[in-house]
């Protein structure tokens, strides 16, 4: 394990902390937090298993720090690794320079004043790029735009970009280096998309090849999620895809495997996607002709999840909150040794009110079908109360 850099808040402590094990920041913690010790949660989305933290610090920020909870959109475009700036912002220098050190972040991932004036070349290119990547105007940046560009994205890359640099210096000159494999663990609907894709895009921009994957593509396919309900009858909790015991973990591993063993040029891998219009919005794994190819030589891993690190914690504890969860707490047991422990450093993000999630999962649903794809119904997310 590389490092942890956790973003979130006390509310909800079972919904994005990850496994232990981790060399961490040592940056401080949300106030009412256990540093240790572990926690389980009701959220308006249903039960899920909190995740016990050992043997570790960890820093944490949550969205409504950084005041992006109602600003978060996914978006969907091709990476233009041959986007570079060619002029900076016509904003003034000194007042974007206050900007980015009064961000909530900045201590958290090891700056200071002085260290951003002394990169903050590097500091305007990544912000210039990114705002372009994503459709922003450079020259007039809107405050969110600016809060998510200078106060969100770039700081979580530039910690990211030094857990590679901290990984790639491990090996000797001449080494064949796997990627540094990144967990992002975030609930639904905050933002977990947009902050990979702009991860993604910037270290393509700068020539580290960067891949990213989702729990969301190791789902079972429809006929295996049909047998996994029908052997868990009346148990809401894994009538559909989502929780733990829904997954395909022997594709994750080997999908992880390939991408870590792409470290030279001339080698390609396909990497699985999942169709979640399919079968009026039940999904399914899309077929293999769908799936997007990658070739190495491979720097970064991005692997994101709203369950992703999370281990089970005694059954006692979790039929407490809801007798439903024992099997989905029992099948947690499998995914340390699929997943978890292949990854190298965590960004763990955390939301102030678990409602929101269910709001957020509500809101891409109706995304989906006004897109003209089929998508869960309003009673579906309501009823059965899941996390996807």
């Amino acid at each position: 394990m590389e490092g942890v850099l956790m973003m979130g808040s006390t509310a909800a402590v079972s919904m994005a902390t990850p496994f232990a094990l981790s060399r961490g920041l040592e940056m401080g913690a949300t106030a009412g937090r256990r540093a240790f010790g572990f926690g389980v949660e009701r959220s308006t989305a249903g039960g899920v298993v909190a995740v016990p933290q050992r043997r570790r610090s960890v820093v944490r920020m949550c969205m409504g720090e950084v005041r992006l909870a109602d600003e978060l959109v996914d978006l969907v475009s091709e990476i233009d690794s041959a986007s570079v700036p060619s002029k900076l912002p016509k904003f003034p220098l000194l007042d974007l320079y206050d900007f980015i050190c009064g961000g909530p972040l900045l201590k958290k991932v090891g700056f200071t004043k002085e260290s951003v004036a002394q990169r903050i070349d590097e500091w305007l290119s990544l912000g210039v790029k990114l705002s372009r990547q994503l459709r922003f105007d450079e020259f007039g940046l809107s405050q969110s735009e600016k809060v998510r560009i200078y106060h969100y994205y770039v700081p979580v890359f530039l910690w990211c970009k030094k857990e590679l640099d901290i990984h790639t210096s491990k090996y000797k000159e001449g080494d064949e280096v796997p990627p540094l494999v990144i967990g992002i663990s975030a609930p639904q609907g905050c933002g977990k998309t947009t902050i990979v894709y702009s991860l993604e895009y910037l270290f393509n921009s700068l020539g580290s090849k960067a891949a990213s994957i989702s729990i969301d593509d190791f789902y079972l396919t429809a006929s295996e999620l049909k047998k996994v309900s029908e052997s868990n009858p009346g148990n809401r909790l894994l009538e559909m895809r989502g929780n733990a015991g829904s997954h395909d973990l022997q594709l994750g591993t080997e999908t992880l495997n390939a991408l870590r063993s792409l470290t030279t040029s001339g080698k390609e891998i396909k990497l699985p996607r999942y169709d979640k219009s399919a079968f009026a919005g039940l999904g399914d794994r899309a077929d293999p002709s769908e799936w997007s190819k990658i070739e190495g030589p491979v720097k970064v891993v991005l692997f994101e999840g709203w369950m992703l690190g999370f281990e089970p914690e005694q059954e006692s504890v979790v039929t407490a909150v809801d007798p439903q969860l024992a099997p989905v707490n029992k099948n947690l047991e499998a995914y340390y040794d699929a997943w978890h422990k292949m990854i190298d450093s965590w960004v763990v993000i955390e939301v102030d009110d678990p409602s929101w999630v269910f709001v957020w999962r509500l809101q891409a649903e109706i995304a989906m079908r006004a897109d003209g794809r089929a998508g869960l119904t309003d009673e579906q997310v309501t009823s059965r109360s899941l996390l996807f």
